[in-house]
């Protein structure tokens, strides 16, 4: 099947918290905002960890994933108290939400480059390009 109907589900998941985030804020403190938030991503890891076990799946972890894995509890962590904060302070969604998303994909990407040593090609310079302008073009509507 290949990656793309799981990126493109993702893409879908990532607007609809952006929106829900939106929608919550302000009507809600920040730190219990968080807490649904992880509450919610607690149980739906449980679950998972627990199909798994119930298929047979060997549930195994090596230091340095456990860790990585933590690095993305935080980070996403981190996302969500900073969407908040954004849209608590009446950002609009149509802009604050291709800044974040846009400014993060291209700081990951710049990542992949200089710290993983993928490839740089023409096509990859003329996208990130045109993402910069996306982005300077968004925000100075």
């Amino acid at each position: 099947m290949g990656w793309i109907p799981y990126a493109a589900g993702s893409a879908v998941a990532l607007a609809a918290a952006d929106f829900f985030i939106k929608l919550a804020a302000g009507k809600l403190s920040n730190s219990l905002a968080l807490l649904i938030y992880g509450s919610c991503t607690f149980l739906a890891g449980v679950t998972w960890v627990l199909i798994d076990k119930a298929r047979g799946f060997n549930i195994q972890a090596q230091t340095e994933g456990v860790l990585y894995a933590g690095g993305v509890g935080i980070s996403f962590s981190l996302v969500t108290v900073g969407l908040y904060l954004t849209f608590g302070a009446d950002a609009p969604i149509s802009l604050a939400s291709p800044f974040i998303r846009l400014g993060g994909l291209m700081i990951a990407s710049l990542a992949g480059l200089f710290l993983l040593h993928e490839p740089l090609t023409l096509r990859y310079t003329t996208g990130m390009v045109l993402a910069v302008g996306g982005v300077y073009l968004i925000i100075t509507r």
